[in-house]
């Protein structure tokens, strides 16, 4: 008798189980077992966009995979990040987070409808990229604006003529060129657009003059001559722009320097065992030399870090950003 009752409290235990899903290992053995979807905070062709499709197409690769970029853009990257903050912790909503969503974000706007730390569970940092000085060829050549000092002098003979163009209110871009501002003394009208390559589109037809773009979503341009390259915006230059140095160098400004990141959340309370196993096959596809290469080639450097490290490093870069915003007085407009 008491056989047979270990026996049905063995199976009723076995269907509770199995009702309330998988855990611990098992959890990231049977992952995954539908798509996934990556959600990316700003329109299609911006860096980020670069970024998501290579790490997707990567993960796709694998035997039961299928990862799908879902874009999800506005008001500087928070609707994105703020649809995964509030989606299933079930590892199948994930998004690529960028130095606006989870560094500048926060400390940018009044309010966020989500906490960068406390709503995510980092799975790692993908990519570090410097910013590029950007302007429209034409407008260079028309007034003569060879160098960053060139700019400098004009923006200063000229306040309030040039149009800056950004991906979004937030984004690393914008805080590129208020910190720019800021140390330059001159005053550029800010533009924000949503993501960087529709802003990169009204730079190049000449509607706007300069950017403070991500490297990745313009080398291309800055290669076909339709953007002019002045000077990179991170602390050494950049080995796919040979010949382009920084602006801390050539504008004389030592404290000068804005780069960007981007990496892989999910949200809170995801399975710490489906979280490293997403961050294992990452780090294990930017480590291969083929997409390293890739990555390289257009000015992005690969991480692929643990989570405790990104969430480390996200902590770190709240406050880092925090000062930046408050010493260059920085706004959302």
């Amino acid at each position: 008798m008491r056989s047979s009752r270990r026996t049905i409290l063995a199976v009723m235990l076995g269907a509770v189980a199995s009702l309330a899903g998988v855990s611990g290992p098992a959890a990231a053995d049977a992952y995954p077992s539908k798509p996934i979807r990556l959600v990316v905070p700003f329109p299609a062709g911006g860096t980020t966009d670069i970024l998501a499709r290579a790490v997707a197409a990567e993960l796709s690769k694998l035997p039961g995979w299928n990862v799908v970029v879902d874009n999800r853009p506005g008001a500087g990257g928070n609707i994105g990040a703020d649809l995964v903050a509030k989606a299933p912790p079930d590892g199948y909503t994930l998004l690529m987070g960028t130095v606006g969503t989870h560094g500048i974000n926060q400390s940018l706007y009044g309010k966020l409808p989500f906490d960068p730390v406390k709503d995510f569970a980092p799975i790692t940092e993908v990519a570090a990229v410097p910013n590029v000085l950007v302007v429209n060829p034409a407008f260079a050549q028309q007034n003569q604006i060879n160098t960053v000092n060139d700019l400098i002098a004009y923006a200063r003979a000229h306040p309030g003529k040039l149009n800056m163009a950004s991906s979004g209110n937030g984004t690393s871009i914008h805080l590129a060129g208020e910190l720019f501002k800021t140390q330059t003394h001159t005053y550029m009208v800010h533009f924000p657009y949503k993501g960087s390559g529709p802003a990169l589109t009204d730079l190049a037809g000449g509607t706007m003059q300069l950017m403070f773009d991500n490297l990745p979503s313009s080398i291309a341009l800055i290669k076909a001559g339709k953007l002019k390259a002045l000077a990179v915006t991170s602390a050494k230059p950049s080995a796919a722009l040979p010949g382009v140095g920084t602006i801390a160098e050539l504008a004389k400004l030592p404290n000068y320097e804005a780069s960007s990141w981007f990496g892989l959340l999910a949200p809170a309370g995801t399975p710490h065992e489906v979280v490293v196993r997403i961050q294992q096959e990452v780090a294990r596809s930017l480590a291969t030399p083929a997409m390293r290469d890739k990555l390289q080639a257009q000015g992005a450097d690969p991480v692929g870090n643990t989570p405790e490290q990104f969430a480390a490093f996200i902590r770190a870069e709240l406050a880092k950003w925090s000062k930046v915003v408050k010493d260059s007085g920085a706004k959302v407009d």
